[in-house]
């Protein structure tokens, strides 16, 4: 959050001085886009309540939109809004200063490693609320503990804990029924803690239960049925942060005016656009361009926009590219039949600014989200071989010259044993049970991908080798105290791991290939352990025929 909310914050404040100065509607018109913008970062940074917050202001100034002749808005209305405003930034504002304080202990903490063994993170705070002596919040609690968060607990009678707001409060319920104080205590947590995740577990499948809760401003609803690993992998879910993203909109319209006017609603939303006239050029400029979605108009010479929807609907490369109709066309009939032969949204001129960049930000959003889904490993959540390797080429790409950034390539010991003597179930809880622990341990931007079968690929940024080791070392004594439990009772699993550091190594093939190599090293030496490829220049070379020549066969007895 810090250095990401600022700008945004004061641009809110800016625009709604000049419009209280001023009054004009084009001024009312860039403080909406700003509350729009902001609402959009907090909900990107995983704020549910700030956004909840913010998004209600905005629906209350878009409310008040009109056209010019409505402005300035009625005094009386325009301190309404006002007394909404102030708080609103002011629970950001705190939110903000505490994130600051909470990055700059961090980045005390990764010292390096002569001077001692620091915390890779500062640990997450997490409130339970829960009856006392419930076994299953007991278990959550010390699976919790081991993944990397400080559980505080208290009772449902109990007044909240008077500290620094956690990273999530988890309400436990004692019976079905959810009371009036249950409610009220939820409202006073969301109240104190806008920045909050709020889990309520045990909720039985009934809708009107479910909205009851959400409207007092719980952010997720776990089912009575659902496992806690389902709560404890939702909560880890939330640690990893998504890079912001910038917007490109190829704006194909051949009237001037219209294009004026969509140029400037984009740019105060920030959202880049490059803009053709003529769909004969439509083909080159998606290639060189390469946007997130086209914003084309119905009606323009040589062909109209639906013809040209077939056209990219026919090439591979465009066929779920998303493309957004914007035209004075008011045929109901002509839309729908626009619609259904390639349009994703129909709008209509003359347009609302802060509908048609919301429109087309949900939009862009919508589809990154289906193509995400599309880069998640099914079992663990984490990115997929080919969406690591990608992510690791633009970390590569972003670091400046004299950056550094660490690839950790990890392989569970022995683990064709785990499948052959317990069953592929738990060899896989093993596998998931390691990514929850690369979750809960490392930092939400770090690279946390499943390269195959029982191995995983890291990219750690900023970090140096000595720096990499003693964070993945920890993780490694960790991972081998933690019980798999199976029929028969438990079995404790390991991992070898290899790491190689730019800019020692450039170039994401040659990073992975060394982290690689230093992992059959760490396998030839004994497994369980973990090598530097850096190291690896003073040692004798490992075995050069692959890795089954330095696996010894395994007996029956899984040895852990």
């Amino acid at each position: 959050m810090p250095h990401l909310v600022g700008g945004h914050i004061d641009a809110v404040q800016q625009r709604w001085q000049a419009y209280r100065v001023d009054g004009t509607f084009d001024l009312f018109v860039e403080f909406t886009l700003a509350l729009n913008s902001l609402a959009e970062q907090l909900s990107r940074l995983r704020l549910p309540g700030l956004v909840r917050q913010c998004e209600s202001l905005e629906n209350a100034a878009l409310a008040l939109f009109g056209d010019p002749s409505t402005h300035p808005l009625a005094e009386q209305s325009a301190l309404a809004l006002d007394q909404r405003i102030s708080p609103l930034l002011g629970a950001i504002l705190t939110a903000h200063h505490a994130a600051i304080d909470a990055e700059k202990r961090l980045n005390e903490t990764i010292i390096s490693a002569s001077i001692g063994t620091p915390e890779w993170i500062r640990p997450r705070t997490v409130w339970m609320v829960v009856e006392l002596n419930n076994r299953w919040a007991r278990g959550l609690r010390e699976q919790l503990s081991f993944y990397g968060f400080r559980v505080v607990e208290s009772g449902w009678d109990d007044e909240l804990p008077q500290r620094e707001p956690p990273f999530a409060i988890i309400f436990v319920p004692h019976d079905e029924q959810v009371s009036e104080g249950q409610l009220a205590l939820i409202k006073r947590a969301r109240t104190c803690c806008p920045a909050t995740q709020l889990f309520y577990v045990g909720v039985p499948r009934e809708l009107d239960v479910m909205v009851t809760l959400m409207r007092a401003g719980i952010d997720v609803t776990v089912l009575r049925e659902e496992q806690a690993a389902n709560l404890l992998s939702r909560i880890l879910d939330f640690i990893q942060t998504r890079e912001q993203e910038s917007f490109k909109v190829l704006v194909v319209e051949d009237s001037r005016v219209a294009v004026a006017q969509i140029q400037r609603a984009l740019s105060q939303n920030n959202i880049h656009c490059e803009v053709i006239t003529d769909p004969s050029g439509l083909l080159a400029t998606l290639e060189a361009y390469r946007p997130d979605l086209v914003l084309m108009d119905m009606y323009m010479p040589h062909c109209n926009g639906v013809e040209a929807t077939r056209v990219l609907r026919q090439l591979p490369a465009y066929q779920s590219l998303p493309i957004v109709y914007l035209s004075s066309e008011t045929d109901i009939g002509l839309q729908v039949e626009a619609l259904r032969l390639g349009g994703d949204q129909f709008l209509t001129k003359p347009f609302n600014p802060v509908v048609l960049a919301a429109t087309l930000k949900t939009t862009i959003e919508r589809h990154r989200e289906m193509r995400r889904c599309s880069q998640n490993d099914g079992l663990t959540g984490l990115l997929t071989h080919t969406a690591s390797k990608a992510r690791l080429d633009s970390m590569l790409a972003a670091l400046p010259p004299d950056g550094k950034l660490c690839v950790v390539m990890l392989d569970i010991d022995h683990f064709k044993s785990v499948n052959d003597n317990y069953g592929h179930p738990v060899g896989d809880q093993v596998i998931r049970s390691l990514a929850w622990l690369l979750k809960g341990r490392l930092r939400g931007n770090d690279l946390i991908g499943r390269y195959g079968g029982e191995e995983f690929v890291l990219a750690l940024k900023d970090v140096g080798p000595d720096e990499a080791w003693v964070v993945i070392d920890r993780i490694r004594g960790d991972f081998a105290k933690l019980p798999h439990a199976h029929d028969g009772g438990a079995l404790r699993a390991s991992f070898s791991a290899g790491i190689a550091s730019f800019p020692e190594y450039r170039g994401s093939s040659e990073l992975i290939n060394m982290a690689d190599t230093a992992l059959l090293e760490a396998k030839r030496s004994g497994r369980n352990r973990v090598e530097r490829a850096d190291d690896l220049s003073q040692r004798k070379p490992a075995a050069a025929n692959g890795r089954e020549e330095i696996v010894p066969t395994l007996a029956r007895g899984f040895a852990y």
